[in-house]
C-alpha cells in the first residue's frame, strides 16, 4: 500500500490550496492509498500563544520541523503543497532539508500567481532548497513557463481538480444575478467590478452583485459601494465553505473575476462547471485554461468600463452565454479526478519504486 504524506494548509479558512489539499487528500484514501496529513496552518494550543506574534511563529515552525522528522519515517513520499514568500521559508524548505537527510522523495506541487514576482527577488534562496525535491509539479502552464525562466526545465503541469459531483449545472431564469468568489484583497480588483456594476445599473436597474470572500479591504469595497449608491444592489457575504460556493454558482448567472494577479484560479473552474459564463482579467495563467469568447470573455486589468461592457453584451445575448455554457462545461471535464488520478497514482508510484 502507498503511504503519502500530503503537507499544507487546511480550511479554515477555506482557500483555493486549503481546499484542494483536503480534496486530494480524501481521494486518495477512497483509492486505498493511506495518507498522512500534516498541516502547516493549525491553531494555536491557547489565547496567549496566538497573540504573541514571534513567539507564535516560532512555536510553529519548532513543531513542524518536528513532525516532519517523524512524516519521514513513516511514508514512502512526501507531497509539499508550496506557495511563494514566507510560506517556502518556513514550510517548504525545511521539509526539503529534513526529507534530503532521511532519503525520502518529495514533490513540491508549486502554486500562486505571484512566483515569478518571487523568484526574480529571492532565486538565490530559492534554488538550493528546490534543487533538492525529487519532482516539481506545477498545476498551469503559465507556471510551467515561470520556472522554465528560472533554469527548472523539470517542472511538470498535473492540474487541480474540480469536482464535478459538488459543481454542476443546475436550470433557473435569467435573473440578472453577478457573483465575486475571490477574497477581499487588493491584488483581486474587486473595486473594478463594483465600479463596472454602477455603469451597468444605468441601463438595467436590477441587476446585482454577491460578494463572497473576506480580507483587509472590506471597508474600503463597503465606502465604495455606498458611494456609488449601489447599497441595494451589492451584497458582502463573507467567507462561504465550498457547498454554499457551489449554491451560489447555481443561483448566479455571470461570474466576475476582475484580479490583477492569478494563476490557475479554481473559482472560474468552478463556475464553469456549473454553466455560468465567466468575465475576466487576461493576466497570468488564465489564457492557459480558458479562450476570450470561446469559454470566457476577457477584460484588461482596471478596467471597468470594459468589463461592463461585456457585462453587458452577456446580459443581451443569450446564445453567446449558452455558448459560452457549454463550451465551458465540456472544457472543465479536463479537470476531473478520473482525469488527473493517473498523474498522481503513476509519479507516486515511481518516486516510491526508487526510493
Amino acid at each position: 500500500m502507498l503511504k503519502i504524506g500530503l503537507v499544507g494548509p487546511l480550511p479554515p479558512p477555506y482557500g483555493g490550496m486549503a481546499n484542494q489539499l483536503k480534496q486530494l487528500s480524501q481521494l486518495l484514501t477512497d483509492e486505498g492509498v493511506q495518507v498522512e496529513l500534516l498541516q502547516n496552518n493549525p491553531p494555536y494550543p491557547n489565547r496567549f500563544i496566538a497573540n504573541l506574534k514571534g513567539v507564535r511563529a516560532v512555536f510553529r515552525l519548532l513543531y513542524f520541523v518536528f513532525q516532519i522528522w517523524k512524516l519521514c519515517h513513516r511514508v514512502d513520499v512526501i507531497h509539499v503543497f508550496s506557495n511563494s514568500g514566507w510560506s517556502w521559508q518556513l514550510f517548504s524548505a525545511p521539509v526539503l532539508l529534513i526529507a534530503n537527510l532521511k532519503k525520502t522523495p518529495v514533490i513540491i506541487n508549486y502554486r500562486g500567481g505571484e512566483a515569478d514576482t518571487y523568484f526574480a527577488q529571492n532565486i538565490e534562496r530559492v534554488r538550493p532548497t528546490l534543487k533538492l525535491a525529487s519532482s516539481i509539479i506545477v498545476p498551469s502552464g503559465f507556471l510551467q513557463a515561470v520556472f522554465n525562466k528560472y533554469g527548472f526545465s523539470d517542472a511538470e503541469i498535473i492540474p487541480n481538480i474540480i469536482n464535478t459531483e459538488r459543481f454542476k449545472i443546475t436550470s433557473h431564469k435569467f435573473n440578472f444575478h453577478l457573483i465575486i468568489t475571490r477574497n477581499l484583497e487588493t491584488i483581486y480588483g474587486i473595486e473594478t467590478a463594483i465600479k463596472s456594476l454602477s455603469t451597468v445599473k444605468r441601463n438595467y436597474p436590477n441587476i446585482k452583485l454577491t460578494i463572497a470572500g473576506s480580507g483587509d479591504q472590506k471597508s474600503n469595497l463597503e465606502a465604495l459601494v455606498k458611494a456609488l449608491e449601489l447599497n441595494n444592489h451589492v451584497v458582502f457575504t463573507g467567507r462561504l465553505t465550498p457547498e454554499q460556493i457551489a449554491q451560489l454558482y447555481q443561483e448566479a448567472d455571470i461570474m466576475l473575476n476582475p484580479t490583477t494577479v492569478d494563476n490557475m484560479p479554481n473559482s472560474v473552474l468552478e463556475a464553469l462547471a456549473c454553466g455560468l459564463p465567466v468575465v475576466t482579467t487576461n493576466v497570468g495563467g488564465i489564457p492557459y485554461i480558458i479562450k476570450d469568447y470561446e469559454t470566457a470573455l476577457f477584460v484588461d486589468v482596471n478596467d471597468h468600463e470594459q468589463m461592463a461592457k461585456k457585462i453587458i453584451e452577456l446580459i443581451e445575448n443569450p446564445s453567446l452565454r449558452n455558448q459560452l455554457k457549454d463550451n465551458g462545461i465540456q472544457e472543465v471535464q479536463k479537470y476531473t479526478w478520473q482525469k488527473i488520478k493517473p498523474q498522481w497514482m503513476g509519479l507516486y508510484k515511481s518516486l516510491s519504486d526508487n526510493k
